[in-house]
């Protein structure tokens, strides 16, 4: 009777053990969770406030705006050479960039198509062998402001010290993201940060 007793008490003991355990690592969880949503929410619109200059710029597509962006940036001569990362495999130039006449005599030459990437991570991964060859040793990543908290540390992670990456966000709908777009794009970060950076 005391062996089975013990063995009940070992049982116990072992689920009380196991529901502190869960109730520690849900808590980290949830932290972690809450940093990532407040530092998507806190990132700072640098590309309004001050111009940036680069030898490449690296757009991350996906979302509104970003490669007009980029069009721009090369147009304006801010950067030299303009990668446009996670483009459809069939996309040709004028279906990305429809109005590519209007921008005067930019050269086909300066941009560079990654067909190939399909994730923010294989957009780093993707990117960096480009940056390279066009020998970039400083580069604007384009992408939204919703979006570059967790760009900026993929790519970062992902690319040598000696290639200095400037942030350059884009608003491509509201300037405020709701809470649900902001906690989406946390959880993302949360998991992206377990192996990517």
């Amino acid at each position: 009777m005391s062996r089975l007793k013990s063995l009940l008490t070992a049982k116990a003991l072992v689920r009380t053990r196991t529901f502190w355990i869960l109730i520690v690592l849900g808590a980290l969880v949830v932290q972690r969770f809450i940093h990532e949503y407040h530092q998507i929410e806190k990132e700072p619109m640098i590309s309004w406030t001050k111009s940036q200059n680069a030898d490449c710029a690296v757009v991350l597509t996906g979302g509104a705006g970003r490669v007009r962006e980029g069009f721009d940036l090369l147009a304006n001569q801010n950067v030299k050479k303009l990668v446009i990362s996670g483009v459809y495999s069939n996309a040709r130039m004028r279906e990305i960039m429809p109005v590519w006449p209007f921008y005067g005599n930019l050269n086909e030459n300066d941009v560079v198509l990654d067909r190939r990437s399909e994730t923010t991570f294989g957009n780093a991964q993707q990117s960096l062998p480009i940056v390279e060859a066009l020998k970039c040793r400083d580069i604007l990543l384009v992408t939204s402001r919703l979006h570059m908290y967790r760009s900026y540390k993929t790519f970062r992670s992902a690319f040598p010290e000696n290639i200095f990456i400037q942030k350059h966000p884009i608003v491509g709908g509201r300037y405020e993201p709701s809470v649900v777009e902001i906690s989406f794009e946390a959880l993302k970060s949360f998991f992206y940060s377990l192996w990517a950076y």
